[in-house]
């Protein structure tokens, strides 16, 4: 798969993605970043310990996080994502759910759109007369770049039947929305959405068995980086909780995910490296990191 100017294999490594928030109220390291000196020397950083891309996200999607209009959101990244492009030969992700800003940000050099609400945010998706989805603005938008995407798993409630059985069934229903879009499905990566419309039981379920997604045809990532079924496991706080998604980035290399998406990159690469090592031996890695 080709993102910006690199091509990712989608089997057989791990690649690691690091979050560079330009908002003041991540749940880990708001206002950190979203100073543009600050944000580049971040990802300078990043590059150094290993990053393979950098995923920009102009708005939390923390439990509770206050609402971003789409032209606040929009100010915040865009000027960001201009300067790493400018400033560094990477693949750059655009974190939103906003077709508005999915469509400024495309313009100013994202190289992908990672959308948490897999095409179905909002009145973005419109039904037909039986009811069935049929449209999102966020799938044209995508489509009309010719970019590829992150597709997240996410619904507005947690009423399911059979859990991992209907993540899959709403999974196929953002694959159905691409399609009738115009999206490649060689251009779609899937991510179960770990912490979202999920208890703290079905997000542990989902990270076993995020597998499972393999048969939906598309790459997978794996998004736990300090999240809170971290610190309700070990009872540690964001800042802490980083041995923690070292072992979720293990389980993701040991059940084939093409991405982990992580805070800490220099700790990540190495856990992923070391996992590929004992799990994946005929994977050659770079041995200098």
């Amino acid at each position: 798969m080709k993102i910006g100017k690199r091509e990712f294999q989608t089997t057989g490594h791990t690649y690691v993605m690091g979050i560079l928030n330009v908002t003041p109220d991540s749940f880990s390291d708001g206002g950190k970043w979203n100073d543009r000196d600050r944000a580049l020397r971040h990802v300078e950083e990043m590059l150094e310990e290993g990053a393979d891309i950098i995923d920009i996200g102009g708005e939390s999607t923390r439990p509770g996080h206050t609402f971003v209009p789409e032209e606040e959101e929009t100010a915040r990244v865009v000027p960001v994502i201009r300067a790493v492009k400018a400033a560094f030969d990477v693949p750059v992700s655009l974190d939103t759910y906003k077709a508005g800003v999915a469509s400024a940000g495309i313009q100013a050099g994202a190289d992908m759109i990672n959308d948490v609400w897999g095409l179905k945010y909002g009145g973005n998706v419109s039904e037909d007369g039986a009811g069935r989805e049929r449209g999102s603005a966020m799938a044209r938008v995508i489509a009309a770049s010719g970019l590829p995407c992150c597709l997240m798993h996410n619904r507005r409630d947690t009423d399911y039947c059979d859990f991992v059985h209907d993540v899959v069934k709403d999974l196929e229903g953002t694959l159905e929305l691409a399609a009738q879009a115009g999206i490649s499905r060689e251009k779609i990566i899937l991510d179960p959405g770990v912490g979202f419309a999920k208890s703290y039981e079905q997000n542990l379920e989902i990270i076993r068995r995020m597998g499972e997604l393999g048969t939906l045809g598309c790459p997978l990532l794996l998004g736990c980086s300090r999240k809170s079924v971290i610190g309700l496991t070990l009872n540690l706080p964001a800042d802490q909780r980083l041995e923690g998604t070292l072992v979720t980035t293990v389980a993701a290399v040991c059940q084939g995910a093409m991405f982990v998406r992580v805070h800490d990159v220099r700790e990540n690469v190495r856990a992923a490296r070391m996992a590929e090592a004992i799990w994946r031996p005929g994977f050659a890695g770079d041995r200098s990191v």
